[in-house]
């Protein structure tokens, strides 16, 4: 049980993480898809407050996405169908990537691609690049010399890019978004670390829908989009329990987290860090409330040190 008796201000309170080689100094991050390139949100989020943030996607050329609406309300959460817009790698680092350079935070670049090649040419770029911390690989993307299979729904397929992606990303740590709806998200984590995959990042949106029957046709531009928010936070949950019984290295939680709590039940399970994405769109300096409000905890559980209260909140299933 926690103490109701904080040991110290929460000012004093230690949130560092390291998720492998990547500190963090707390383990809130911005995650891909909600941030932007970062930028958009430097008027309203104070940088150091965060473990840091992921980009949108990158992809080695420029991709100017899904038709509006790309977002629609649900309950519980939201439907996105963005089309990975994005300025393509050239841009990024030459461009948006050097105007980060002040912020003191962890960047992270989400990279993604339509085949092994578009991999590998989008972190060969980043490599020249300075102020990334890590790379995070999209693999839910369809591989089109594949007849359209997505590369994180087969172990094989998993294995093949991320062992092409390592084999190039030499400067700095790989982590790997996997995808929720798989038929074992162990075999995926599993295929992903044994290709040499540093973290993993569970889980991407669920492909969802939803119709106006007025109308009969998508609230979306696209016929389906992502499904994100609180609604499927006890289905991640699980993912997340899921995977860490099946690999040694970090993972990375998202879904559904608007509060404290939702950070201390995915850490209860063995995250290391989470990622806060829907709760943005609210509340663009959510990230920045939820390090405060985390700290608090730490304190109120009479102990120093975020490690220390993930000791405590620990499960313990027998």
């Amino acid at each position: 049980m926690l103490s109701s008796r904080p040991v110290s201000s929460p000012a004093y309170v230690d949130l560092t993480v390291e998720v492998g080689a990547v500190r963090l100094p707390n383990p809130i991050l911005a995650a891909s898809g909600t941030f932007g390139y970062g930028l958009e949100f430097a008027h309203l989020v104070d940088f150091r407050r965060l473990g840091g943030f992921v980009t949108k996607g990158i992809s080695s050329e420029p991709i100017e996405g899904a038709p509006s609406p790309r977002v629609c309300e649900t309950p519980s959460g939201m439907l996105n169908a963005v089309g990975l817009q994005n300025v393509g790698v050239e841009a990024f680092a030459s461009t948006t990537l050097p105007l980060l350079h002040k912020y003191n935070t962890n960047v992270i670049v989400n990279v993604f691609g339509y085949c092994l090649e578009e991999y590998v040419r989008v972190i060969e770029r980043l490599e020249g690049a300075e102020g990334i911390a890590a790379y995070e690989l999209n693999i839910s993307c369809p591989n089109v010399k594949r007849g359209g299979m997505q590369f994180g729904s087969n172990p094989a397929l998993v294995e093949e890019v991320v062992a092409a992606a390592k084999s190039v990303a030499r400067k700095r740590p790989l982590w790997v978004k996997l995808m929720p709806l798989v038929t074992d998200i162990g075999l995926i984590a599993k295929s992903a670390e044994a290709a040499g995959a540093d973290a993993l990042t569970v889980a991407n949106t669920y492909p969802a829908m939803s119709v106006d029957f007025r109308t009969g046709k998508s609230r979306l531009g696209n016929p389906t989009g992502g499904l994100s928010g609180p609604a499927i936070r006890p289905i991640t949950v699980k993912l997340v329990w899921e995977a860490k019984k099946a690999v040694r290295i970090p993972i990375i939680a998202l879904g559904g987290i608007e509060r404290a709590a939702d950070i201390l039940e995915y850490l209860a399970v063995g995250a290391s860090a989470v990622q806060v994405g829907t709760a943005s769109f609210t509340d663009p300096a959510i990230s920045e409330q939820l390090a405060r409000d985390l700290a608090k905890a730490v304190s109120e559980a009479n102990v120093l040190t975020i490690s220390d209260l993930k000791e405590k909140v620990a499960v313990n299933f027998g």
